[in-house]
C-alpha cells in the first residue's frame, strides 16, 4: 500500500510559540499562513502541520499521491482503493470517501487506540 507523504498535523494553542520551536529543532516554514492559523513545516524529509483552533487532538496524516516535497507521484494507490482495503480487512471508517468519485479526497480511520489517521489525497 503507497500512502504518500507523511506528517503528523499538530493542535497547537500557540501557533507562533510552536512555529518559534519548531525552527530550534531545525525545521522551516514549507506552505501554509501564519494569519489564517495553520503551518506546514519541514526538516529534510519529515513534515509537521501546526493547526491552531482547527481540531482537537493530534492527527496522523498521509497524502496519496504525493511525495514530502508536495510533488506528484507517477504511481501511488487512490484514497478510494485504500479506503476498499480497509474496508475489506473489517476496519469501520470514521469518513468516507464517494466510492464513484475522482481526483482530490479524503477518509478518516482511528486506530486501536483511538489516534486519528487522515488520508487526505490532493490529486
Amino acid at each position: 500500500m503507497k500512502l504518500g507523504a507523511f506528517s503528523v498535523s499538530l493542535s497547537v494553542k500557540d501557533i507562533k510559540a510552536s512555529k518559534l520551536f519548531y525552527e530550534k529543532l531545525g525545521f522551516s516554514v514549507f506552505a501554509g499562513d501564519l494569519k489564517n492559523n495553520y503551518l506546514i513545516m519541514k526538516n529534510e524529509h519529515s513534515l509537521i502541520g501546526l493547526f491552531q483552533g482547527m481540531f482537537e487532538k493530534n492527527i496522523i496524516t498521509f497524502n496519496p499521491g504525493w511525495d514530502e516535497n508536495a510533488n506528484k507521484l507517477d504511481s501511488f494507490n487512490d484514497v478510494r482503493e485504500i479506503q476498499e482495503h480497509l474496508k475489506n480487512e473489517g476496519e469501520k471508517l470514521e469518513s468516507e470517501v464517494e466510492e464513484n468519485s475522482t481526483g482530490p479526497a479524503n477518509l478518516v480511520v482511528l486506530d486501536p487506540d483511538g489516534n486519528v489517521i487522515l488520508i487526505d489525497q490532493h490529486v
